[in-house]
């Protein structure tokens, strides 16, 4: 069994993918600004400091740390906190790692699917595609970047584009099921790639488990769905009224600002590469919001 740190331990991701990893014999430890736990490390990234005790025994790192991509309107500061928070974190795990020349087995690192850009095109995006010229593929370019400089040491290296997480302990859920949001964005053609935590954890876990799993791979389900049928499948589900008009895109620019292009534009992506390696549990929306909202 394998012992893994990782970074944004106690997000929605993190704290289900910790259980998960405990669940099948992994020794876990979680790097924190605040230890209040005994598993937990303090790591300072403005001081580039962490406690060397968290990389005892190590094998795998788990970087999922980052600040919210939607959680506030995209000021010129906040840009710059959204990249900095997933480089400088990255950064200064791969300094330690090489100095302290620590042999880990495997370095595996969240990304988006905003890799592709935030447009809505007639295309299926797969993982050799070239990133997109927008702010939020730059994110993911950046964030990549970061990771990939640990194969320069010869450690294997996963990268898993994420769409919209489902879950049932918050995230995109939670804010979909509000008057705003139970409705039509825009045109409502846009497409939103989707995965539940649970596929997505399996994903983190598999990466660990099977040595064979490592490089780019699109964590998206293979369910292609439009916001239109998206939220109609939503409001089905939990037995609640989606608005009959489509909230205007200016509405969203005006509430959201730049952000809005996160909502208001996407593309498909494909599937096809992780399908190869993993069976996933949810392929069906409706199975997904079906599980999460029983």
């Amino acid at each position: 069994m394998a012992t893994v740190l990782l970074t944004g331990g106690t997000g929605l991701v993190g704290s289900y993918l910790q259980k998960k990893l405990e669940a099948n014999n992994h020794t876990v430890s979680i790097l924190s600004r605040n230890p209040q736990k005994d598993n937990h490390f303090k790591w300072d990234i403005d001081a580039g400091y962490i406690d060397e005790k968290a990389f005892e025994n190590l094998d795998y790192i788990i970087h999922l740390a980052g600040a919210g991509i939607a959680d506030k309107r995209w000021t010129s500061s906040r840009k710059e906190i959204l990249i900095s928070s997933r480089v400088a974190s990255a950064n200064l795990l791969f300094t330690k790692i090489k100095t302290l020349n620590i042999p880990l087995k495997g370095f595996i690192s969240s990304s988006g699917i905003g890799f592709y850009g935030a447009q809505t095109t007639s295309k299926i995006y797969k993982e050799e595609d070239n990133p997109a010229n927008d702010f939020i593929a730059q994110i993911c370019i950046d964030w990549e970047k970061a990771a990939q400089q640990f194969s320069e040491l010869s450690i294997p290296v996963t990268i898993l584009r994420t769409g919209v997480v489902l879950s049932k302990d918050g995230g995109a859920l939670q804010k979909m099921n509000t008057p705003l949001f139970l409705s039509a964005l825009g045109n409502g053609k846009q497409y939103v790639p989707w995965i539940h935590i649970e596929d997505l954890c399996n994903l983190y876990v598999k990466s660990i488990e099977d040595v064979d799993f490592s490089g780019i791979y699109n964590a998206v389900s293979i369910d292609h769905e439009t916001n239109t049928s998206f939220t109609k499948t939503l409001g089905k589900t939990i037995k609640k009224p989606v608005t009959p008009f489509n909230v205007p895109s200016f509405v969203l620019r005006t509430v959201l600002g730049e952000l809005a292009v996160i909502v208001l534009e996407g593309s498909r992506v494909s599937a096809e590469k992780t399908a190869n390696k993993y069976d996933f549990m949810y392929t069906k929306l409706s199975d997904a919001l079906k599980n999460i909202y029983s």
